[in-house]
């Protein structure tokens, strides 16, 4: 486990409101200019010539986009990694293609400029208290991490360092982002396109808002406190602030490691069903949900390593400046579409999915079925009906494979058959997010090779309340976690 992280790095960043709209104007103006130029040179091609030339233009728009944008990062990086998430349904796909190498962004701020920001932020004194590596071990579009050991004991730590001025830009940054869609002419605005800048607009307020990470951090290490499959950091609050975050470190391998791939499958398994028990913990008992997935959000702690637990492999869970609180009018109807996906009960998940919006009485009786059964698909390995399974998905002893099964893949091409039907109807954005965290649980547990079934936990969670209720690893689903 390398704590160097190889990139590019820049001595500042553009942090006044005016110089950052400026720059994002002058790029609008000239994708506007390209556009209109191309637009009016190529009405008298033909048909076909005129489409081709049409998505090449898209393209040559969206890498331009999406370069104006990683120069400036801070907010309008993060702004435009959301849209890659949610911009398939208003954004061609040429430009969400475009906008996800957003998310390969790892650009970070040379250290002079980071020490100043932790020099003003908790004084020189408490700093000299901390030898801190100048070499970020991760950077981000909001900002970047460094260890650090604090001299009189010896303790390791973490420092997540906010970029400058990038909470006071959030506004003028969405807003610039938006008028250079406009102009690009990349987005139709639209009261969809409206609402859902409102959406990132909360979610960036949220995100930059470190205070309120570090209260959510020490919330979910107090839930998680008695569960021996997971690590939480503690955060440190006298060397936090607004903009800085201070936790211990917390060593681990990452998720696609050799030495996790080496761990044995009872293990791996037993990994791959702690992080669905996690997620169903999220969904169903607490009603808050760490929508960001990524890989890089956690490791995996290996019995008997230093600072590990003896008898259990564990995963540590970092950052949770992404989690969102869900309110019972949202997760009553998805936990009713869940329950009835388990029961195969398709007019219920047709009510689930009408509840929320994406789905219309109005439509014919065929549609509204086809897209019932692409949301049913998706509980394909919890299913109590297990006939349905891919022969190529079930090891000998009938349990579910999950890499194996392309599950995934599988759902992405059922739903995007049914987003091309002239019915579709963009989700809830709380959906769409809820939906990215499902797909990255099993992803998570695809990655793991794990093999189990998931329904025995899906059924404790449908209609045994949870396990907050019990001990958390005296269930029958998390014997096999003990190494």
């Amino acid at each position: 486990m390398s704590s160097r992280r190889p990139g590019k790095s820049v001595s500042r960043i553009k942090t006044g409101s005016f110089e950052r709209r400026l720059s994002l104007t002058k790029a609008g103006l000239f994708a506007g200019t390209r556009m209109a130029s191309h637009m009016a040179t190529n009405w008298f091609s033909n048909k076909d010539t005129r489409e081709q030339r049409h998505r090449a233009m898209l393209s040559s728009q969206a890498r331009f986009l999406v370069d104006e944008l990683g120069r400036l990062k801070g907010s309008v990086v993060k702004i435009g990694q959301v849209m890659a998430l949610y911009g398939e349904h208003f954004l061609p796909e040429e430009v969400t293609e475009a906008l996800h190498t957003l998310e390969d962004q790892t650009t970070s701020l040379e250290w002079p400029a980071i020490e100043r920001v932790l020099k003003a932020e908790i004084g020189a004194e408490k700093l000299a208290e901390l030898d801190v590596d100048p070499e970020p071990i991760g950077a981000a579009s909001l900002g970047q991490v460094h260890r650090a050991v604090r001299r009189s004991d010896g303790l390791e730590l973490v420092l997540k360092v906010q970029y400058p001025g990038v909470a006071d830009a959030v506004d003028s940054d969405l807003n610039a982002v938006a008028q250079l869609l406009k102009v690009a002419r990349l987005v139709s605005f639209g009261p969809e396109f409206n609402d859902w800048l409102e959406e990132v607009r909360q979610m960036m307020h949220r995100e930059v808002d470190y205070r309120l990470e570090a209260r959510t951090t020490e919330k979910f290490r107090n839930m998680l406190g008695s569960d021996p499959r997971f690590v939480v950091p503690r955060v440190l609050q006298e060397y936090s602030t607004d903009h800085i975050i201070a936790s211990t470190y917390e060593h681990g391998h990452s998720v696609g490691s050799p030495a996790v791939r080496d761990l044995p499958l009872e293990r791996r398994s037993a990994l791959g069903e702690a992080a669905l028990e996690l997620f169903f913990r999220e969904l169903f008992d607490w009603g808050e949900i760490q929508t960001d997935p990524n890989f890089g959000n956690y490791r995996i702690r290996i019995a008997g390593e230093e600072g590990g637990d003896e008898d259990y492999d564990r995963i540590v869970l970092l950052d949770f400046g992404a989690v969102q609180s869900y309110s019972p009018a949202f997760l009553d109807p998805v936990i009713q579409m869940i329950r009835a996906s388990y029961e195969q009960d398709l007019e219920q998940v047709i009510e689930g999915g009408v509840t929320l919006r994406f789905m219309s009485r109005d439509w014919p009786e065929e549609v509204l079925e086809k897209f019932g059964s692409v949301c049913m698909s998706v509980l394909e390995p919890l299913a109590r009906d297990r006939s349905q399974w891919p022969d190529y998905a079930v090891n000998a002893r009938g349990q579910y494979r999950w890499k194996q099964s392309d599950l995934p893949s599988r759902v992405a091409k059922h739903a995007a058959r049914s987003a091309i039907s002239r019915y579709f109807r963009v989700p809830p954005k709380e959906f769409v997010f809820l939906n990215r965290k499902l797909i990255g649980v099993y992803t998570f547990i695809a990655v793991m090779h794990a093999e189990f079934n998931g329904e025995d936990l899906l059924r404790k969670y449908l209609y045994g309340g949870g396990a907050d209720e019990a001990n958390p690893v005296a269930s029958s689903t998390t014997q096999i976690t003990k190494a």
